[in-house]
């Protein structure tokens, strides 16, 4: 009989334990483990910032998984990537880097050590470069050279399903178009303008669009205090108002001019997890900005 209410007891406790831990883990996300996309042949792919992810993610639908390796808010210039994310990357099929990103730089060596097995793409190849400019996401026009590098890696990787791989181009393609079109439409009233910049992000945007940008800081370092005047008395006299500056940098320049200026600080962001509806955003708020000048 003891042995009976013993064996009652100990079965209740255990019962009792599992349900506080399935309380204790509702509402929390789980990432869906790497061999789960291996059993449904998926493809792994690793990207360096969100709106690669955003890129593949179209160029590659159902049959890819992607992950990220600089999360939302971090600096391209000083990230490290943990210990959790060199594990998954050990069992990717592909890394597609930007290209030129000092983030990259720094570890894609460590990236490729950590798998010698994985296919790694520079999707900068066939950009003409701007100064090592490597912010090239942030020109529609040359995301469409990015999405062919992007899409022949995973019809490399995945023969088998190339028509679907083409397909999905081919609509990335057009929404593409369709975006570059808008963008041109909505900042035509201020085509020829300046504007400000804290991070010099912006430059191949804005060739694109007949915009100039002028950058507060370069290669990563703020300016000192005779390049602080000549930017401020450039900015007076082509009586510039607003100073686009974004979360993943330090705002105490930006400020400061503004200040001088009598001007407001805006923020864009150069590293969108939904790229087409930002990038209208940012085309939005710099016609409205700049029509103010």
């Amino acid at each position: 009989m003891f042995s009976f209410k013993k064996t009652a007891v100990i079965t209740a406790l255990l019962l009792i334990m599992a349900l506080l831990l399935v309380g204790c883990n509702a509402g929390k996300e789980t990432a869906q483990p790497v061999t789960d996309n291996k059993k449904n042949n998926k493809r792994i792919v690793f990207v360096s910032i969100l709106p690669q992810a955003d890129f593949v993610r179209q160029l590659g639908g159902d049959r890819v998984e992607v992950s990220v390796m600089m999360p939302p808010g971090a600096n391209e210039h000083n990230y490290e990537p943990d210990t959790g994310q060199l594990k998954a990357l050990s069992q990717a099929d592909l890394y597609v880097k930007v290209g030129h990103l000092p983030f990259e730089e720094a570890w894609m060596e460590r990236f490729i050590s950590t798998n010698r097995d994985m296919l790694v793409v520079d999707s900068s190849q066939s950009i003409e470069m701007i100064e090592h400019n490597p912010h090239i996401w942030l020109s529609p026009r040359l995301v469409k050279i990015q999405a062919n590098t992007i899409s022949a890696a995973l019809v490399q990787l995945d023969p088998e399903n190339q028509d679907y791989y083409l397909q999905q181009k081919q609509i990335f393609l057009k929404e593409l178009d369709k975006l570059d079109q808008e963008i041109t439409t909505t900042l035509s009233g201020v085509k020829g303008k300046s504007f400000l910049v804290y991070h010099p992000a912006w430059g191949y945007f804005a060739r694109d669009y007949g915009l100039q940008e002028v950058a507060i800081e370069e290669h990563g370092k703020e300016p000192g205090a005779r390049e602080m005047s000549r930017i401020i008395d450039y900015a007076k006299k082509n009586q510039i108002k607003t100073i686009f500056d974004s979360s993943q940098h330090s705002t105490h320049s930006a400020d400061a001019i503004a200040t001088e200026l009598g001007a407001r600080v805006v923020l864009l962001d150069p590293l969108p997890e939904n790229y087409m509806d930002n990038m209208r955003k940012v085309a939005k708020t710099m016609a409205e900005e700049l029509g103010r000048e």
